[in-house]
């Protein structure tokens, strides 16, 4: 109990600093390309400037729609800066988080456990409403709930785009 009475303001404090510091400003997203000499793409506020289509990264895998017209390699950034890999093993971002599936693998087996949805779709079902479907062995709100309204729909693309990349079926 004194532990929820201390944890609560720090909580509150630490959100409101994050939600007070950045109104006014427009949101600024920087995608870098590992292995490919071309310009970053530069989203500010809804005002899209995007670089050649189709690059490849330093891992070999192609940067180009793969589920929802998202690119892996920004899906990539994406993945790091909202700290998936904190939660998540996955080999592609060097991951390796014990407290969410594995998404090396979990994805495909689960999708098929969820009335065989196709993998984009239940990828992206994961990460926008993640208690729609709970994987085998974990519990019910772990995984934050923010993150379809957190995310731009081309960084959910994007995130779709790299998770899918990474997936075995």
């Amino acid at each position: 109990m004194l532990f929820a009475i201390l944890l609560f303001p720090v909580g509150f404090a630490g959100w409101a600093v994050g939600h007070y510091t950045s109104l006014g400003k427009p949101a600024t997203v920087r995608t870098v390309t590992v292995g490919t000499p071309a310009a970053p793409t530069t989203t500010t506020a809804g005002t899209t400037a995007t670089t050649a289509a189709g690059t490849t990264s330093a891992a070999g895998t192609t940067t180009a729609a793969a589920g929802g017209g998202g690119k892996a390699a920004a899906g990539r950034a994406v993945f790091a800066s909202n700290g998936c890999g904190n939660c998540h093993t996955f080999k592609p971002a060097n991951a390796a988080g014990k407290i969410g599936p594995d998404l090396d693998t979990a994805p495909a087996s689960d999708a098929k456990a969820d009335h065989n949805k196709p993998l984009a779709a239940f990828i992206k079902q994961s990460i926008v409403n993640p208690d729609a479907y709970i994987a085998k062995g974990f519990n019910k709100g772990i995984m934050p709930t923010t993150f379809g309204k957190s995310l731009s729909p081309t960084q959910l693309a994007d995130l779709v785009a790299f998770i899918l990349s990474g997936t075995k079926s």
